[in-house]
């Protein structure tokens, strides 16, 4: 009997599909059934081979070798998971496999992981491809139905292919370009040479600025008992002015008048629910309020839709719905009837939940739909704090989209004194509506009554306040405002934006203080190094767009390589030729341990360390770290310092204690039941009831009384 190959991108996921897929067989790296063999990938189990397996020569790294293109870039087999691809071959080449189905995550990466493996194992047979947004029972089995195939996703791989190439021929030439010609690892690339030019330019900002003042008036006026305050406005409508001769003649003119009510305008107001999320908003509100870096976010993201599956595909740059989702919302609403959540979906639950042009829209959906919830239940003890957070974040945004909008009466006073024109603002709220899935809304808007006036009615006016305050420079990026930055200038995609970051952090051009990023003195000498061009976010946007044409069949890979090497060639003769100079500013007086020369202080993303100023060299030493143990002074985070049996923890407040009382001190402290466990207990008590937490439930309820 003939049979289907799966290839799914990790273990975890290929086991559900071998369930769904009645695949009870387990072997060593797949598992069989009667009709299907699903096996996977560990992530990529091929890659682009590096420079010295195209001669010798590039085993050493010199000036006078570049630059280096060869004609068609090889692939090779990843060493370390070998094993796991010699096994993926073989099921594949097996005569009984007559078909094989691409089920690697649905995305340009997904895609490539399938087809670099596919083509290194010399494979001829026919390809279909599951695309699902979500790994639940539901849905695998609705994407067997409906699989693809796999001829309509090959230009996906042709601009796969090209995205890798262009890396490895931009990325290789230029670091190994500047690092030869200044002796230090200097890391340069298409995404983060630019991105890392987005910082320096915020600084400069930042450095440049200068503050200047500026002055508004503030009247208070009786009103039956209660204070009604207004705001001065001059000509322009403006509530302040730099100009505070101007602020003072308006005070001038208006000491001991009376206000004089002009006009009073009532209007009904709406605000609507902000829009589903996609990775890079989530990722944003992640680090705003949990202070969770990209990386971190899309970590807890890939286990709540691997692991628990109660949320959909997080690599998506769509905040939209399919129309084809709209007839599965009762049951995900249904799916997220539990704890906090209970109220609004029963209030849900009981009107016809549809959908509407403000979140369903499939012109504004390429791969994937925005992240919403899973019609799989969630049972919220088996979460982590963390990912309690993101999927709260996440229910939460997609409750409120569904939910009727918040809606508000806005009062507008407009008065004069004098002939001086003063506004006063006040709102009534009419219902909550979405804003009821928040408790605490982030609203600019404050929703004050304000005491009822007439037009003509004259005020005493009882104070007059001459406000002040200066203009301030903009805000350090941090991660979720780079994250902005970097897709409003077309740098990277969903999916690699928080890697490019994260080596950002590693080659130690950036730093952070706090959740502020700063460019560090070695970040800010490969700009001055770097070929102009490539460190602005123009070119790199011009090349993802080329990128999406090629995904879509307008523009020729091919030519998109040519265009790189060409490129390449360029940026080699123009460092080659630079008279610039690289200087380290952190040496430090230790000596290496392994080569004896002097090693560089730098700031990692998680402390301190000493890292050898021979590149060949490399070796690293932590000096210190930021941990997540709390101090049980202060509770802050504590730094570890130290070597071996000295390891010390030390927090700013003064604490200090040593790494084994510490540890000791934890022991004893584990015995002792604490909060969280006892909590976690309970939850776990209550999830039958959990269950039944439903429309019949609350009737139920009811009778009892």
């Amino acid at each position: 009997m003939k049979k289907i190959l799966v290839l799914a991108e990790k273990p975890s996921v290929g086991r559900d599909i071998a369930r769904v897929l009645g695949c009870n067989n387990d072997k060593n790296g797949y598992i069989e059934g009667p009709k299907y063999i699903v096996t996977w990938a560990l992530g990529h189990l091929v890659t682009l081979a590096d420079p010295e397996s195209y001669g010798e020569k590039y085993k050493s790294w010199n000036m006078d070798d570049l630059p280096i293109l060869p004609k068609y870039l090889k692939t090779v087999v990843i060493k370390k998971t070998s094993k796991q691809f010699n096994i993926v071959k073989a099921q594949m080449n097996r005569d009984d496999v007559e078909e094989i189905v691409i089920a690697t995550d649905a995305g340009r990466e997904g895609e490539l992981v399938a087809r670099w493996i596919i083509q290194k194992a010399q494979i001829k047979k026919p390809l279909k491809r599951l695309w699902i947004s979500s790994s639940t029972d539901k849905a695998i089995k609705d994407g067997f139905n409906k699989l693809k195939d796999g001829k309509e996703y090959e230009n996906l791989y042709y601009s796969a292919i090209a995205r890798a190439e262009a890396d490895w021929i931009v990325g290789i030439n230029a670091t190994r370009a500047l690092t030869t010609k200044h002796n230090a690892q200097l890391s340069c690339g298409r995404v983060q040479t630019p991105t890392l030019g987005m910082i320096l330019k915020r600084e400069k900002e930042i450095m440049e600025f200068k503050p200047k003042n500026y002055y508004g008036i503030n009247v208070v006026a009786n009103k039956g008992g209660s204070n009604l305050k207004f705001t001065w406005q001059d000509k322009f409508n403006s509530s302040s002015s730099f100009n505070e001769e101007k602020v003072d003649k308006a005070i001038v003119n208006i000491e001991n008048n009376d206000i004089k009510i002009v006009k009073v305008n009532k209007s009904h107001k709406k605000k609507y629910s902000p829009a589903l999320y996609d990775l890079t908003e989530l990722q944003r509100d992640a680090n705003k309020i949990f202070g969770y870096s990209a990386k971190e976010t899309l970590s807890i993201m890939q286990k709540l839709y691997e692991h628990h599956k109660v949320l959909t595909y997080p690599r998506t740059d769509s905040r939209y719905l399919t129309s084809d989702i709209v007839e599965t919302l009762v049951d995900r609403v249904k799916a997220v009837n539990v704890s906090d959540y209970s109220k609004v979906c029963m209030k849900l639950l009981k009107t016809k939940i549809s959908g509407n042009k403000s979140f369903v829209d499939d012109s504004k959906v390429s791969d994937h739909h925005a992240i919403i919830p899973t019609e799989e239940r969630v049972f919220l003890g088996d979460l982590s704090d963390k990912e309690r957070k993101i999927y709260d974040l996440v229910v939460k945004r997609f409750l409120a989209v569904l939910c009727p909008p918040f809606e508000y009466e806005q009062t507008s006073i407009n008065a004069e004194i004098n002939g001086e024109n003063f506004n006063a603002k006040g709102n009534k709220i009419i219902s909550l509506g979405w804003q009821e899935t928040y408790k605490d809304s982030d609203d600019d808007e404050s929703y004050d009554s304000i005491p009822s006036v007439k037009e003509g009615e004259v005020l005493k006016v009882e104070k007059i306040n001459k406000t002040t305050g200066k203009t301030n420079p903009p805000g350090y990026l941090n991660e979720g405002t780079l994250l902005t930055q970097m897709e409003n200038n077309g740098l990277g995609t969903v999916a690699t934006r928080a890697d490019i970051i994260e080596k950002l952090f590693n080659s130690f051009l950036l730093e952070k203080k706090g959740k502020d990023i700063y460019i560090t003195s070695k970040g800010k000498q490969l700009l001055e190094l770097a070929p102009e061009d490539l460190k602005t976010p123009e070119l790199t946007s011009t090349w993802e767009n080329k990128l999406l044409d090629i995904s879509k069949g307008k523009l020729n890979k091919n030519n998109f390589i040519t265009d790189m090497k060409n490129y390449s060639t360029d940026i080699v003769k123009e460092i080659k030729n630079s008279d610039s100079k690289f200087k380290h500013d952190n040496l430090t007086k230790n000596r290496c341990p392994e080569c004896g020369k002097f090693m560089l202080e730098v700031n990692g993303k998680r402390g301190k360390m000493l890292v050898c100023e021979d590149r060949e060299c490399n070796t690293r030493k932590t000096v210190s770290q930021t941990t997540n143990s709390r101090c049980p002074v202060c509770h802050k985070k504590l730094e570890l310092r130290g070597e071996g049996e000295g390891k010390t923890f030390v927090c700013g407040c003064g604490h200090r204690e040593k790494l084994t009382t510490f540890n000791k001190r934890k022991a004893e402290e584990k015995n002792k039941g604490s909060k969280k466990d006892i909590n976690k207990y309970l939850k776990n008590q209550n999830k039958d009831e959990e269950v039944f937490n439903n429309p019949f439930a609350a009737a139920l309820s009811k009778l009892k009384k």
